[in-house]
C-alpha cells in the first residue's frame, strides 16, 4: 500500500494531460497499425465509451489508462508481428485460479501491463462465467472516421457482460445523458436485462 510519505512526484495539470495524451497516442498508433495491414479491429472498453458518451454530452466522458481491442483469434500470428514493428511487445499472462489468459500488448521496454493495449477475441466468451460471448469485430459504428468503433449496441452488450463496477458506472453514465433507458431493455441479450433493469431500478447501487 502506498502512503502519503512515498506521493513524492509533483501533481500538476501538465502531468495529468500528458498521461491522458499517452493514452490517446498509444490509441492512435496501434489502430494505424492494424488499419495499415488490413486487420479487422475493434476499438471498445473506456475509449468506446468516451467516444460514445462525447456525441451527446462532453462533460461526461472518463479517462481510461488501457487501451482494450476486439480482434480475431485466428488474425493473431499476424497482429504480434504487425505491432511488433511498431514497438510493441506482445505478452500472455494466465488468469488466476486458470481461468483463461489475458492477451496484451505493451508499449515498449519498461512499460507497465496496465498501460498496454489489451485484446479480447470476437465471437467468444471472455471467461466461462461470462453470460454472453464478445461481439463479432464487424459490429462496428460506420460513422465513425478516426478509428473502427465498436457499434453502440455490442459496446452496451460487453458492459453488461463484464459488470464490473466500472462497467456499470459506464452504463449509468449512459443513462445519466440519455442514452441508456427502458427501452434497451428489448434491445439487448435475455440473459442480461436483469442486470440492465437493476441499474434501471437503483442508479446509485
Amino acid at each position: 500500500m502506498i502512503s502519503p510519505a512515498m506521493i513524492t512526484g509533483e501533481t500538476s495539470w501538465t502531468r495529468m494531460s500528458e498521461g491522458i495524451e499517452k493514452v490517446k497516442d498509444r490509441l492512435r498508433r496501434a489502430t494505424a497499425l492494424l488499419e495499415a495491414a488490413g486487420l479487422p479491429y475493434a476499438v471498445i472498453g473506456g475509449n468506446a465509451v468516451a467516444a460514445w458518451v462525447s456525441r451527446v454530452d462532453d462533460s461526461v466522458v472518463r479517462n481510461t489508462r488501457s487501451v482494450d481491442l476486439l480482434v480475431r483469434r485466428e488474425d493473431m500470428d499476424a497482429i504480434i508481428n504487425v505491432m511488433a514493428r511498431g514497438g510493441f511487445r506482445y505478452r500472455s499472462v494466465s488468469i488466476l485460479g486458470g481461468k483463461g489468459r489475458i492477451e496484451m500488448f505493451l508499449d515498449g521496454p519498461g512499460a507497465k501491463a496496465r498501460d498496454g493495449v489489451h485484446l479480447i477475441f470476437s465471437g467468444e466468451k471472455v471467461s466461462p462465467e461470462s453470460l454472453e460471448p464478445s461481439p463479432d469485430v464487424e459490429e462496428i459504428d460506420a460513422s465513425h472516421s478516426d478509428f473502427r468503433l465498436v457499434d453502440l449496441d455490442a459496446l452496451v452488450t460487453m458492459k453488461l457482460t463484464s459488470n464490473r463496477r466500472k462497467d456499470q458506472v459506464h452504463l449509468l453514465d449512459m443513462m445519466e445523458i440519455g442514452m441508456l433507458d427502458e427501452s434497451w431493455l428489448e434491445r439487448v441479450p435475455i440473459s442480461l436485462r436483469d442486470r440492465l433493469q437493476a441499474l434501471l431500478d437503483d442508479p446509485e447501487g
